[in-house]
């Protein structure tokens, strides 16, 4: 994540060649076709067609300068060649871009994809006589897939507590990904160990010492958060283990870990809510926000582990959406889990980019 551009697209060419050598003797490619790579980059990139881009810049803890400016598709190309692959790119694929891609496929109703894992963004399918900056001819359809790259949104209206100026000043990206650090699986739990050492300092919540470990950036990841914050036992066992196990905090009493639950919860529903009300306004945008007579389905295609495995933080959201639709407009809205939705989509959409689909019609 910090090395060089040559070591990162290596690595992801040598797990290619590992896949590859082991597929089962039952898949064989017509003699003089090279295989055909579908390519889920999940960062911002400027992309200028279906199989090339350069990297904008990188987010999630990424950190490798001389990438960025680069063609991401000709550096993964050139590892290709190195582990000696015969392997072309047919289509470059921004994960989110990827779960509307696979979720259309499915199901013609979706009309977004949001990925909520993490890091954070949406895509949605604009009328391309809509968008501003848009040059040229428009396309046969009359619309435009759009990637938000929402994780960074930033506004005055959104409410940054000291905590959240703390993590992104002493974050790889200040002043980016500012919703994304409020809202996705990378940051929830630095959030959470933020507030337990202030209150750690400042009441003594840990007994008189501070606990070493408790003073690690990122050391409290939002799984060990989400399991904190499931935990139904009455004593709160997982919350007591995990407190001792990740930070090294032995002997909490049942009063401290309802505290720390306590603030799991704050933080989690936070997240969960704001996250519904950036869906609420791609819907708004959409037109889909207004009861009526028009009872069409509106589905969007939801990917990412935070979604998938944390409950409070899905349910959350779900609840909040539909409070800010209204029952009647929110009956007819679905958000649908697309499992490694941006995988099957970037397969899909390298499918249909494919050089040899002229000598198969």
């Amino acid at each position: 994540m910090t090395g060089t551009s040559q070591e990162l697209f290596d690595f992801i060419a040598a797990a290619l060649a590992k896949f590859v050598a082991s597929e089962g003797e039952d898949f064989h490619l017509l003699e003089g076709r090279q295989r055909e790579l579908g390519f889920t980059f999940s960062f911002p990139v400027k992309q200028s067609s279906i199989a090339s881009g350069t990297l904008i810049k990188w987010t999630k803890g990424f950190s490798i300068d001389e990438t960025v400016g680069a063609d991401v598709v000709a550096e993964l190309s050139s590892a290709l060649d190195r582990q000696g692959l015969d392997m072309k790119v047919t289509a470059l694929v921004n994960d989110t871009i990827g779960t509307l891609a696979g979720g259309r496929y499915d199901d013609n109703d979706v009309v977004a994809a949001v990925i909520l894992g993490t890091g954070t963004n949406a895509a949605y399918v604009e009328r391309a006589n809509a968008i501003p900056k848009w040059h040229g001819l428009l396309p046969k359809s009359g619309d435009m897939v759009i990637n938000m790259e929402w994780g960074n949104f930033r506004s005055s209206h959104l409410p940054l507590t000291e905590f959240d100026q703390a993590l992104d000043a002493e974050s790889l990206n200040p002043g980016e990904q500012i919703y994304e650090k409020l809202i996705s699986g990378m940051y929830l739990g630095e959030i959470v160990r933020r507030v337990l050492l202030k209150m750690t300092e400042e009441a003594s919540l840990f007994g008189d010492d501070i606990p070493p470990k408790l003073k690690i950036p990122f050391i409290l990841r939002t799984p060990h958060m989400s399991m904190m914050h499931h935990d139904t036992s009455p004593d709160l066992r997982t919350v007591g283990a995990k407190l001792k196990d990740v930070l090294g905090i032995q002997g909490t009493s049942l009063k401290t870990r309802r505290l720390v639950v306590d603030v799991c919860d704050i933080v989690a529903k936070r997240g969960a809510r704001l996250a519904a009300a950036g869906i609420h306004g791609v819907l708004k945008k959409l037109g889909r926000d207004i009861p009526g007579s028009d009872k069409h389905r509106t589905v969007i295609a939801m990917d990412g582990g935070l979604y998938e495995h944390y409950t409070i933080f899905s349910e959350t959201l779900e609840n909040t959406l539909r409070e800010m639709l209204g029952e009647e407009v929110s009956s007819s809205v679905v958000i649908k889990l697309a499992n490694d939705g941006s995988g099957i989509g970037a397969a899909l959409l390298a499918a249909a980019h494919s050089q040899y689909l002229e000598a198969e019609v």
